[in-house]
């Protein structure tokens, strides 16, 4: 922090591409063929705002925040910038894709140069935002506001400014209290804060009263905490299995004070830095890597999976992207859909048939999926293919997997001799399997018989994907051999029913649910829907009524064992937050092991029933919700502060269903204090996902959503923690946190 109380460059002072960012430059803007219009950029003196501004005129002056950055791509590598422009501009084209729906900047520079300044200058600075400690986020955060607040730009804050500055942190108070607040730092009594008052300013409303108590309670060393008070505070309260070398290794890694450092003690700052890293987190850190056992046979694993994965909104006029594409693969989607039908000039198009979505190449698609399918995981990506093409066009689709996927594609079973079972997530590491009809059995490659080289495969319901159309569909569609001959693992079947399936349906054949039917069957008959899924894969999918793109619950269908849940990856919605919560554990691989009785073919499991059984846990799960730190606001208008109310919801079977919610705090966002306890019976734990969820309390209408985290209930982790905020579309809420006690026992 500089003497006025300005938090310094992150640690960037003197860097030549930082210099050129806070320099700005020109920059031609892309949005089609006809508009192409030069624009002036630069990064703000906060080192987290860019500001831009329209040649012509300075009116139209805008600006975005760094933290909004999703991605800076280089060269022509979004739809548009390949659509509309030369390759003669790759190596000064770049692209900046923002979080949630916000529409990206399709960018030219005017030399190859200047275009890497650009792309390594913003990358510098996301990369810092990102490093810096939460007390570091909470600091350029509130600063930022004083800057706001101090209207004359005089680097002193007045009476008047400090109010203001308290509702912009999200924080009503009294006249009284705010003047007491002033009067306290205004030491020098010459009516505004500077300096050191700032700094004392900012002590006070960063101070944090449930830390102070925890933190006093085993600092038992000269007012310090030694490694020895350390071990105190993580065996007594958080429960973990450790020894003193591991809080001497805490006090290493997140002690500010060198000298305490020295010393081998903690201090208070030192203790909540411990408190807001992984260490400290509400999710066990062992889950945040791959810790299941992945040599499984792929259909013992729920695994993440989306539907209409080409679509970035709605089901009926909204746009079709490879972008919705890379976005769903980035968050450990592992099964995404691939809507097929003729398009023009000969290349099929990927849209939904019959509406006024957009179109986009299917070419396109596979090459945007091979170059980003395992950058999150690792694990075996299968594409769903909803084929409406003719057969000369479902021979190009062949044509495209085999020569763009190239090896990494599945084109027959591993191994020399026909398998009898599916292969294992780790036996089918960064490879793609087509999911899809075939004309024949698998048994047939191992034999001498030949099929013919197209033939008709009836289309019937719940086959394949979105089957409500029917009435538009023909009855039959004619089957390229080219596009038959690479579906090996994943053959789409019509479902006849658990006793046909059991006496017919090979364990490479799988059927797709429509969601109302899939539920039904979940509810009345989920022991056989479980039994049925011990060595067959199965899919559901939205009801085509659901034009909105909204989801289903998908936690029935993950108690009867299902494993390809799909869902509209696009919308922000609770039952997304399940699925991502789900997904958390097990490094993000979108794959998660079932528990055994979902992988027992003699399984007497019954989500709805419970009969006793290996499954009943009966764990008592204690949440005391004690403070929220820094919650956004939910309204724009500069009066309103929000009323937060904290919901726990267990997810799980039905008998463990249930939510509890706080008192609502009136007028205060910035840190307000519950200390509210509730407690849970969970018969079912491995099958259980806990969400916590921060809402703005309204008397006369729906609350309004702030901020939630989702997890599996057997990866939390007992004692204090924080537990960190997603927003809407699952991305972190800077700054933002709910600070909770958790305790499981075993239910008496």
């Amino acid at each position: 922090m500089d003497s006025n109380g300005i938090p310094e460059k992150q640690g960037l002072e003197g860097d030549g591409d930082l210099q050129f960012l806070m320099k700005g430059g020109d920059l031609l803007k892309v949005r089609s063929g006809s508009w192409k219009k030069t624009r002036y950029y630069k990064l703000q003196e906060d080192c987290k705002t860019m500001w831009h501004e329209s040649k012509k005129t300075l009116k139209s002056k805008q600006t975005f925040s760094v933290e909004d950055i999703d991605e800076v791509r280089t060269g022509r590598q979004t739809e548009s910038l390949r659509k509309y422009t030369e390759e003669s501009v790759e190596g000064r084209a770049f692209s900046i894709l923002f979080k949630g729906r916000q529409k990206g900047l399709d960018l030219i520079a005017s030399s190859e140069e200047e275009a890497k300044k650009w792309v390594g200058g913003l990358e510098k600075v996301i990369s810092n935002i990102k490093n810096l400690t939460p007390q570091k986020k909470t600091e350029h955060w509130i600063y930022s506001c004083l800057r706001k607040a101090d209207k004359n730009f005089d680097n002193k804050i007045s009476q008047k400014e400090t109010k203001s500055f308290l509702r912009d942190i999200n924080i009503e108070v009294s006249e009284d209290y705010a003047e007491m607040l002033f009067q306290k730092c205004d030491k020098s009594k010459c009516g505004f804060l500077e300096g050191k008052e700032i700094e004392h300013f900012y002590e006070i409303l960063t101070q944090r009263e449930e830390i102070d108590v925890i933190y006093e309670e085993y600092a038992k060393t000269d007012g310090l905490m030694s490694a020895a008070d350390l071990l105190n505070f993580l065996l007594n309260e958080q429960k973990e299995d450790v020894s003193q070398n591991d809080a001497l290794q805490l006090i290493e890694k997140y002690e500010l004070d060198e000298n305490a450092k020295a010393k081998q003690q903690m201090t208070k700052d030192g203790f909540l830095m411990y408190l807001h890293q992984p260490e400290g987190l509400i999710s066990n850190l062992a889950h945040k890597r791959v810790y299941q056992d992945m040599n499984q046979p792929l259909n013992h694993y729920f695994i993440s999976s989306s539907h209409n994965t080409y679509l970035l909104e709605d089901q009926l006029k909204g746009p079709s992207s490879t972008e919705a594409y890379i976005k769903a693969l980035l968050k450990g989607c592992r099964c995404v859909e691939l809507d097929c039908w003729d398009g023009s000039d000969g290349e099929p198009v990927i849209y939904h048939g019959y509406t006024l979505t957009s179109k986009v190449l299917f070419k396109d698609v596979i090459k945007a999926i091979q170059e980003n399918a395992f950058k999150t995981s690792e694990y075996p990506l299968i594409l769903s293919l909803e084929n409406h093409c003719s057969v000369e066009q479902q021979k190009i689709i062949a044509q495209h997997l085999i020569s763009i996927l190239g090896s990494a594609l599945i084109t027959k079973p591993l191994g020399d001799q026909m398998p009898t079972c599916l292969p294992s997530p780790e036996e089918l590491k960064g490879r793609f399997i087509l999911k899809g009809k075939r004309l024949d059995k698998l048994e047939d490659m191992f034999s001498e018989s030949k099929t013919a080289d197209e033939e008709s495969v009836t289309e019937e319901e719940d086959d394949e994907g979105d089957e409500e159309d029917q009435e538009k569909k023909s009855s039959s569609l004619k089957l390229a051999k080219e596009l038959s001959d690479i579906v090996i693992y994943c053959k789409s079947v019509h479902f006849h029913g658990f006793e046909d399936s059991q006496d017919k349906q090979s364990f490479y054949e799988m059927a797709s649910f429509k969601e109302g039917k899939a539920a039904k069957l979940a509810e009345e008959s989920a022991n056989d829907y479980i039994r049925h899924n011990i060595d067959k894969l199965s899919r559901i999918y939205p009801a085509g009524l659901r034009t909105d793109s909204s989801n289903y619950n998908p936690v029935p269908l993950w108690n009867a064992g299902c494993q390809i849940v799909a869902l509209n990856f696009q919308t922000a919605c609770p039952e997304m937050d399940l699925n991502r919560g789900l997904f958390l554990q097990n490094g993000q691989s979108g794959y998660n092991l079932k528990p055994s009785y979902l992988r027992d073919r003699d399984t007497k499991f019954d989500p709805i029933t419970l009969p006793d059984g290996p499954w009943l846990k009966n764990k008592t799960l204690h949440v005391m919700v004690i403070t929220a730190q820094q919650l956004p606001k939910v309204s724009e208008r500069k009066s309103s502060i929000v009323d937060p109310v904290v919901k726990v919801q267990v997810y799980g079977v039905p008998a463990d269903t249930t939510m509890v919610e706080t008192q609502y705090i009136e007028n205060n966002g910035f840190n307000p204090m519950w200390n509210e306890n509730f407690q849970f019976d969970v018969r079912v734990p491995d099958l259980a996902l806990v969400r916590f969820s921060i809402e703005d309390y309204d008397s006369s209408s729906n609350n309004e959503f702030i901020g939630q985290y989702t997890l599996p209930f057997n990866s939390l982790k007992n004692g204090y923690h924080h537990v960190p905020l997603l927003n809407k579309n699952g991305d972190h809420l800077s700054s933002a946190g709910l600070f909770v006690h958790i305790m499981v026992v075993d239910a008496e």
